[in-house]
Formats: structure tokens, sequence, C-alpha cells
């Protein structure tokens, strides 16, 4: 099964949407992928639909929508193709074996597919990990392939009840924006656009460390530190007037690293050999020795934001 919620819901299983239409039962579907492979009790699924209360006959509805979803998977099910079986589901009894009956409540099975929400809490782990041990290249790398990730805001179209309003999104959330941060399928995307789009990211979700850590990186490639620096600054002021909390361990120590990065001075440049010459289209000219790159470059080679 492929479950994908950032940025709308849609649940495939075999190719084929089982993603219903009607409200009901796509919030219910929406609740049981935020805790995917796990039972939700029948108590929370009726308090998702209901949250004043559950009308008369709420058990008989809830079982009609569980239904509903189980055709769904049924059509798909019955239209896969048998000579391309997925890894872990050749198996399956049924769609009840999908969705499953448990003392108490249901579990939505899904066998180990696919999960947006998953892939973006292990980059973005990585990429904190990679931040705490001064990795700066791969994390910007990794930090970018989360970001990436997102295509809008989590369960966007489905109604929120009291059940899913704190479980919808994964950890470390980024932000909605109109396209990924980072790269495509042309490559990486050049830094000063990255900046653009992240500082208004930033201006929008002021206390967001992922997006804060990932523009403060993208200033430092720029060239740019002290910018990292009042955009670190900003971020700091903003935790504490919000939540009385200060920035995270590793944004303090990305901090550290950019504070390093400035402090350091460029290597001296060699100057050109005075008799290298290069043919060029209007004759011979001296040879541009490459300048030795900044501490800034060496903590975080080209290419690795995005």
């Amino acid at each position: 099964m492929d479950v994908r919620i950032l940025g709308g819901l849609s649940v495939r299983e075999n190719g084929v949407s089982i993603t219903p239409t009607a409200a009901a039962p796509r919030q219910l579907l929406a609740l049981l992928t935020a805790s995917a492979d796990q039972v939700v009790p029948v108590t929370v699924l009726t308090e998702e639909l209901w949250p004043s209360g559950p009308p008369h006959g709420a058990r008989a509805e809830l079982q009609a929508h569980i239904a509903e979803l189980r055709t769904l998977i049924e059509g798909a099910l019955r239209d896969a193709d048998p000579a391309e079986p997925r890894p872990g589901w050749s198996d399956r009894r049924g769609a009840d074996g999908i969705l499953v009956s448990q003392p108490g409540g249901y579990r939505l099975d899904t066998g180990g597919g696919p999960n947006d929400v998953r892939q973006f809490e292990r980059a973005a782990g990585a990429g904190y990990r990679a931040m705490e041990a001064g990795d700066l290249s791969r994390a910007a790398l990794r930090l970018g392939e989360a970001l990436a990730l997102w295509r809008g805001e989590p369960y966007a179209g489905v109604a929120a009840g009291p059940g899913s309003a704190g479980d919808r999104a994964p950890r470390n959330r980024p932000a909605q924006r109109p396209r990924p941060v980072g790269g495509g399928p042309a490559g990486p995307r050049p830094h000063a656009e990255l900046v653009s789009e992240l500082t208004g990211l930033v201006a929008r979700y002021r206390t967001n460390e992922p997006l804060h850590a990932h523009l403060m990186v993208a200033l430092l490639r720029c060239g740019q530190p002290d910018e990292a620096l009042i955009a670190y600054e900003r971020l700091r002021v903003n935790l504490k007037s919000e939540t009385g909390m200060e920035p995270s361990a590793r944004l303090r120590r990305l901090q550290r690293s950019v504070l390093t990065a400035r402090d350091t001075p460029p290597a001296p440049v060699r100057p050109p050999h005075p008799h290298a010459v290069h043919s060029g289209p209007s004759g011979p000219r001296p040879v541009r020795h490459r300048a030795v790159r900044s501490r800034a470059r060496r903590l975080v080679p080209a290419g690795s934001v995005g």
C-alpha cells in the first residue's frame, strides 16, 4: 500500500486509489493512515467523526464507513495485475486482511509499503544526525530530500477531528510551499533561489527549526555567514517569545559551525605563474589559478544544498 499525506490524502493499493470521495469515510481513512499499522480504538474513531458526541446509531454508521473502505480495497485487489505481485501482498486474504478488525478497534495494515511521512522522518533524522556530526554537506543533502517530499499541508482537504488534529503531521514538519525546496529532475536548485524561497517560508513559519537550518546552510553556501547568524538569532527570539524555549542543540551546533566559517580567514591566493598562458579566441592570455576556497566552502562542498 502506498500512503501519501503530505499535500493531500492519497492511498493506493496495487496502484489503484482507495481514497474515498465522501467526507466521512475519507476522514476515517485519514485517521487510520495517521496511525498506520496500529490499532485505532473505536472510541477514537467515533470521536473523530462526531466530536460533539455520537448520535444514535453511531456504531452502525461507523461500521458502514468501514465497509465502504473495504469495498474500495476489494476493488483495488480485484483490479490488480496478478502477473506483477507486490512484495508482501501475495498472501493477503482480502480487504479484511488489510483493514483489520481487532478487539476494540481497527488497524490499517500497509504491508510495509511506501509512506511519505516515514520517508520524511528518516531523511530529516539523517540530516539532523549529520548536522550534529558537523557534516553540513550531508545535512543539507538529507534535509533537502526531506523538504522535497512536501507537496503541501498534510491531509489537505480532509477535516481534522480531535483524534487526528495533533497526530497528522510528521515530527519536524517544515511547512506548506508551492514546490519542493532543493531540487528536481533537472538537479539541485541554485543557492540564491533557495535563499529567496526559504526566506519567505521562515517569515511565515517563524519557529520552524528545519526551515531555519536549511536557510542557514544555504546562506553559508552563498557566502553570507552574517545573514545566516541573523536568521538563527531571529529564530531564537521567536522561540523564546512564543514558546519560552531556546533553539535545539542541533541548531546551536550549526550556529557554532557558521561562526567558525565566518571567523576563519580564507587561505592566501597564489599569484599566477608569469609564464603560464592559455590560448583563447582572442589570443594567448594568462591562466588564472583557482583561488583556494574559503573555510565555509570546505565545510559545505558544492552541490550539497538540495
